[in-house]
């Protein structure tokens, strides 16, 4: 990763953070991109820094004016609610959040010999929850994109990482202050006994940067949830 150039959509919070960090320290030049200029700014990391909303394809084709060697997408703008009380336009935010941002930097990312493109995935594909129908469409539907972009893109190498639950902001909503009773519960019934952290993701997500022979593959980084 030494001097490799590495953009990380969704870098300035949570996971997206994590792997930008892991990235700087194993020596890459990193740049994080999010659609927050307060908390890009906000985020302490020695990297350049972006505002750019990736489901819209303009902003997409000016992020790639000179080729890199990877590209991260961890952003999502996940929508929890019972089928029948949602609606389209969230609906959308989360697929397009997930998928048309896939879509649209596969199509415009220029990439250095030896690259690839590392997508999120989420355990919700294989274990959904009452209220996440979107959110596990969207994780099994980038789970498949991973398989197809690989064939496509060839060369660049297409990867996915698959968390399990991680402890970022996301669930100070979710769970509110019940977040430790939550966690506690979730962490007894895993096989590793405890919760995610971002840099359990991070770890993962360097793995595939790094290593030259995978391709097409979904690392699952979930303590085992899909188990339980």
């Amino acid at each position: 990763m030494q001097d490799q150039k590495v953009i990380v959509i969704g870098g300035s919070s949570g996971i997206g953070l994590a792997v930008a960090e892991a990235c700087v320290a194993a020596g890459a030049a990193v740049t994080i991109v999010g659609r927050n200029a307060a908390r890009l700014a906000a985020a302490r990391v020695a990297a350049r820094k972006l505002s750019a909303d990736v489901t819209l394809e303009d902003d997409v084709q000016r992020l790639f004016d000179v080729p890199v060697h990877h590209v991260v997408l961890t952003a999502v703008d996940a929508r929890y609610t019972p089928v029948r009380d949602g609606n389209v336009a969230d609906w959308r935010r989360t697929l397009d959040s997930k998928i048309v941002a896939a879509l649209l930097i596969a199509k415009h990312a220029r990439f250095e010999p030896g690259g690839s493109l590392l997508l999120t995935g989420g355990v919700a594909a294989h274990r959904p929850a009452p209220g996440g129908a979107v959110v596990a469409a969207a994780n099994g539907a980038v789970e498949a994109l991973t398989r197809a972009l690989c064939v496509e893109l060839r060369p660049v190498r297409v990867n996915a990482v698959s968390p399990g639950w991680v402890d970022t902001a996301i669930w100070d909503t979710l769970a509110g202050d019940g977040k430790g009773e939550v966690f506690a519960r979730h962490a007894e019934r895993l096989p590793v006994g405890r919760m995610g952290q971002p840099a359990d993701v991070a770890a993962a997500a360097l793995f595939l940067l790094s290593c030259g022979f995978a391709t097409g593959s979904v690392l699952h980084v979930d303590g085992g949830h899909r188990l339980v």
